[in-house]
């Protein structure tokens, strides 16, 4: 699978995910500082959600001190569900019931054993076709978003 994965920042827990994804036979765009460019969080959690928006991955990791930030950065790509999982059952969740394509972790509160356990439940875990109701739901929202918002 082609992932995008970015940080604003590179620590010990990125560089345990780049080993980790390539381990398991994944091809990485890296961006951001692990991928040679200094930027902050916002342009971190967009580059992400336009490689996977666009195509060019399949499915992105975004980091940053909470997590928080690059999810919402993220987000605002239309197309992109990202989701903020500090746990594996929430991982799955996330996979089943919003199909989401953009994993967002913690590097302040996620260790590389932990990521591990996320990534088992994210990359095992899809979205049932009896969800497709809810997924067209969000698509809609995407699409009410590029045009306009009605209150």
């Amino acid at each position: 699978m082609r992932l995008a994965l970015g940080s604003d920042e590179r620590t010990y827990l990125t560089d345990a995910l780049v080993a980790e994804l390539r381990r398991r036979g994944h091809a990485l765009i890296l961006l951001g500082p692990l991928g040679g460019d200094a930027v902050l969080w916002p342009e971190v959690g967009r580059a992400v959600g336009a490689a996977v928006a666009t195509g060019q991955a399949d499915q992105g990791i975004v980091c940053c001190y909470t997590g928080t930030g690059v999810s919402i950065a993220a987000n605002k790509v239309p197309g992109v569900r990202a989701a903020l999982c500090h746990d594996a059952q929430t991982a799955a969740g996330a996979r089943t019931w919003n199909d989401a394509n953009v994993l967002a972790l913690s590097l302040r509160t996620t260790t590389p054993d932990l990521a591990c356990e996320i990534l088992d439940a994210w990359f095992a875990t899809s979205s049932p076709p009896e969800e497709q109701p809810t997924i067209d739901q969000i698509r809609a929202l995407d699409a009410a978003r590029t045009t306009r918002i009605n209150p």
